[in-house]
């Protein structure tokens, strides 16, 4: 195969950019050279040094030494004369036998290490291709290809600033973590009857962990930021977003028309109107397209996205590394195995032992406990039921 084809991967689309190893023909120029030595007829005159004990060359000698006596005495090649040279101790080197073509002394390897020698001559010649998973967008230009490499870039460079303390709570008097989790378990549940977009649901998360950071936020004040959060978000991503009567319905009007817009001026002051920070949604986006996802396990990948966004813990890594760590483990609860590609690992920068593995284990014990509104929202046809998709205990098991 010419190694500068380009490969179709699944649909005929994606590209491949890199071959792995070159392929080496030196055992066939070997047996090339073997044949023209002696005619028609191959003769074990060449020795593989790899695997082979000394007693064993010795008897590859003996064979040969046997074969050549069916030949009448002017066939035979004349014996070079070589000074100063030994072959091996226990042969006789007196005797008139054709001298080896490998003169040094063989190498004793044991099995391991030719298993090992083997293993890698294999990994460099069949090395996993990188898939160019922006081939298939190439003449889409609101796909934005000649760009989509510096914006990921800047948004891996910019999701520094958008995290938050994963200790912050410390500072809240009236409010825990617990709190939180349940608040943000009611807004994905409220977001999904609005049947808003993605990208409102994460920046909601995200603008209310940073007011919770700066802000002391009395209990009975916390769904009301919650609320607040979500109405940004809403005015900032969405065409038609919520309007205030609607966010003081839902809260069985526990808050006024007032109270919404002073919350509002208040968390915008706080937030310096700073809305554009990369969430896990746009890191989510572009490591499914990199994973070759298809609508199951990209529903599934966000539903366990969505199950570390009520845990308060998951506060301590960047949004892309908890998109990274979501694909990851929705890739081995599919498939049962552990999965994850060298495109995956070249376009999220975390491989499995980049701490991905802890990760994923935290996301199998979320899955397993999952009974609230994350549950209830995947649960449903509109999403494939891939609620009930058993986790992957075995990432667990065999840590």
């Amino acid at each position: 195969m010419d190694q500068n084809k380009i490969t179709n991967v699944q649909g005929g689309n994606a590209q491949i950019v890199k071959i792995g190893g070159e392929r080496k023909q030196t055992r066939r120029a070997l047996s090339v050279i073997n044949q023209n030595l002696v005619g028609a007829h191959r003769y074990p005159c060449v020795v593989n040094k790899c695997g082979l004990s000394e007693k064993f060359g010795a008897t590859q000698i003996g064979t040969l030494h046997q074969h050549y006596q069916h030949y009448p005495e002017e066939n035979k090649k004349p014996k070079p004369a070589i000074e100063n040279f030994t072959i091996w101790k226990e042969h006789d080197t007196t005797e008139a036998q054709p001298v080896p073509m490998c003169l040094e002394q063989p190498e004793t390897f044991s099995n391991d290490k030719v298993t090992q020698i083997q293993e890698d001559e294999m990994e460099d010649v069949f090395e996993e291709a990188l898939i160019d998973i922006d081939n298939d967008d190439a003449n889409n230009p609101l796909a934005g290809v000649e760009y989509v490499g510096d914006l990921y870039a800047y948004y891996r460079k910019m999701e520094v600033y958008s995290c938050v303390s994963p200790n912050y709570m410390e500072q809240q008097s009236e409010i825990n973590d617990n709190m939180r989790g349940v608040l943000i378990d009611w807004i994905i549940e409220v977001h999904d009857k609005f049947e808003l977009k993605e990208e409102t649901l994460f920046l909601t998360v995200n603008l209310l962990d940073r007011f919770l950071e700066k802000q002391v936020v009395a209990k009975n004040k916390l769904q009301l930021v919650g609320l607040v959060a979500f109405l940004i978000a809403g005015k900032y991503e969405e065409i038609l977003p919520p309007l205030v009567h609607e966010l003081v319905v839902i809260s069985y009007e526990t808050y006024t028309r007032k109270d919404v817009l002073e919350m509002e001026k208040l968390m915008l002051s706080t937030l310096q109107y700073n809305m554009s920070f990369p969430t896990p949604y746009v890191f989510m986006r572009r490591f499914l397209k990199a994973a070759q996802a298809d609508k199951k396990l990209e529903e599934l990948s966000f539903f366990l996205m969505e199950l570390c966004l009520v845990e308060y813990e998951m506060l301590k890594h960047p949004p892309s590394f908890m998109a990274a760590a979501a694909i990851y483990t929705a890739q081995c609860t599919l498939y049962g195995v552990k999965e994850w590609s060298r495109t995956c690992e070249w376009h999220t920068g975390y491989s499995e032992d980049h701490s991905l593995m802890e990760c994923a284990k935290l996301i199998v014990s979320y899955h397993d406990k999952a009974k609230t509104g994350v549950h209830n929202k995947y649960n449903i046809s509109k999403f494939g039921y891939v609620a009930k998709v058993e986790p992957a205990y075995f990432l667990v098991q065999h840590s």
